[in-house]
């Protein structure tokens, strides 16, 4: 059961398990999330979820909202996720604010910038300087592509980053895999079994 502290700074026991993955458009953070629900279905687990997207499908911010057990609804208050994905390195940078201090965050090394950062002349942010803002939380930073890559598919980034946070999840690596093979399509399944895989070790790195 994953451990909180209120506001005297005491450790509380949380009810359930609260992830946060978020990305852009298209990066497949619906299917990461429908292979999380998937897998506490198949461990007879109770599972809350909810997505909300940006103004575009794609190109768009989009967030899925994930609670392994508990009773409350599916949303996550700021502070208090217990863990966030992310599939882009600005989306992580936009919502840092949900972790508490030393929350762990895995996240892509993939860096999208958007079009008004240079409609408006604006610095365009890079990789160095954005982990250090993220310095504060424990970070595990994943090259998805080159994994993904090696894979058989650079569109099994998503399943690279499922695998690679699957440490932290309070779910069996091996349910998690059960639930990959049963989430996408039959032709990709050795393929992003072995996206999984890759990701997962590359987790208990930390790094690539």
């Amino acid at each position: 059961m994953p451990v909180g502290s209120d506001r005297h700074g005491g450790a509380i026991m949380k009810p359930s398990f609260d992830i946060l993955i978020v990305g852009i458009g298209g990066q497949g953070t619906v299917l990461a999330s429908n292979v999380l629900g998937e897998a506490c279905i198949i461990e007879n687990r109770t599972v809350r979820s909810a997505e909300t997207h940006g103004m575009a499908q794609r190109g768009g911010s989009v967030e899925s909202h994930i609670r392994i057990d508990g009773e409350l609804g599916s949303l996550i208050v700021p502070g208090t996720a217990d863990l966030l994905i992310a599939f882009d390195l600005l989306e992580a940078l936009r919502y840092r604010h949900y972790l508490p201090a030393g929350g762990k965050l895995v996240v892509n090394r993939h860096l999208v910038v958007p079009t008004s950062v240079y409609q408006q002349n604006l610095d365009v942010p890079d990789e160095e300087g954005i982990l250090a803002a993220l310095a504060d939380l424990d970070v595990a930073c994943i090259d998805a592509a080159g994994l993904a890559a090696e894979a058989g598919s650079i569109l099994a980034q998503n399943i690279v980053m499922l695998g690679a946070a699957s440490r932290h999840i309070p779910l069996r690596p091996e349910t998690l895999e059960e639930a990959v093979r049963r989430c996408v399509p039959k032709k990709t399944v050795e393929v992003n079994t072995a996206a999984f895989r890759l990701g997962r070790e590359a987790g208990a790195r930390g790094t690539p």
